[in-house]
Order: C-alpha cells, then sequence, then structure tokens
C-alpha cells in the first residue's frame, strides 16, 4: 500500500487555498478541513477533503493513495472535519478495498472532473472489476460523528 501521488506545486498551493477557506466557513463542492493528529508529532495536520455520503453513512477517500492524513488517520483512528465554526469530531475506520468500489464509482461521479489525473484512466463508467483493482491504491475510510 505504497501508492502514493505526490502533488505538484501548483496543487499544494490550491488546496493551501481551499483549505483556508474552508476554516472561514467557505466550503467549495462540498470541502472541508480535516484536521488529525500526526502520527510522530501529535500536532494537528490539516488537508482540504470532500467528504462523501453515500447509502447512509460517510465516507473520506484518499485519491492520492497512501498520504500523510492517510497514514496519520490509520494512527489516529479520527480526527475532525471543519468548515469556518462547525467543527465535527469523528472516529474513522479504513474499509478493506474489496468494499469500495461502489464508493470510488460514487466519488468519480461527485468528484472526477477534480480528482481526474490521480485515477489515470479510472471514471464513473468504469466496470467493477477496474474499479476493485484500482481500490487499494485509493483508501477509503467510513466516518462516524463522536
Amino acid at each position: 500500500m505504497s501508492h502514493y501521488l505526490k502533488p505538484g506545486r501548483l496543487t499544494v498551493r490550491l488546496h493551501s487555498t481551499i483549505g483556508w477557506l474552508a476554516r472561514r466557513g467557505i466550503s467549495l463542492a462540498g470541502s472541508a478541513d480535516l484536521a488529525v493528529r500526526g502520527r510522530t508529532s501529535g500536532e494537528w495536520r490539516h488537508v482540504p477533503v470532500n467528504p462523501m455520503s453515500f447509502e447512509n453513512g460517510r465516507y473520506l477517500v484518499s485519491a492520492r493513495g497512501n498520504s500523510e492524513w492517510v497514514r496519520n488517520m490509520r494512527a489516529a483512528g479520527g480526527g475532525e472535519l471543519r468548515v469556518g465554526r462547525r467543527i465535527h469530531p469523528f472516529t474513522a475506520a479504513e474499509l478493506p478495498p474489496a468494499e469500495t468500489p461502489a464508493l470510488l464509482r460514487a466519488y468519480l461521479q461527485r468528484w472526477g472532473w477534480e480528482v481526474t489525473s490521480y485515477f489515470g484512466e479510472l471514471t464513473a463508467d468504469s466496470t467493477d472489476e477496474q474499479l476493485l483493482a484500482a481500490a487499494p491504491r485509493h483508501p477509503v475510510f467510513r466516518i462516524t460523528e463522536s
């Protein structure tokens, strides 16, 4: 599970702006600021994410793979989603890749325009087999508000 696509400078700058806006109460296309404790430092780390509701649950999908926030989430077991003054603490459970193809399809339907470069040839119209093959490269967490 070492797959990770490092963002370019423009992406880093854009994500910083989206996170800054979310922390001030402006959500772009459903974005939120994810705060999760660093696995080594214990300091809060922030990254903009697109929380997704799907079949009576809420999920976080890592488009770029085994990123820092994913590794921190595995260690911390939860975090906070923030939009302005609204802070929602949650616990998180990582789903096995075999359970995620339908979630990945829904994620690509909603945010494919934003994350297409991280999913390669995959689209919301990809077959279940293609999504299943890609699932280990895109960790998914079910989040439950605390």
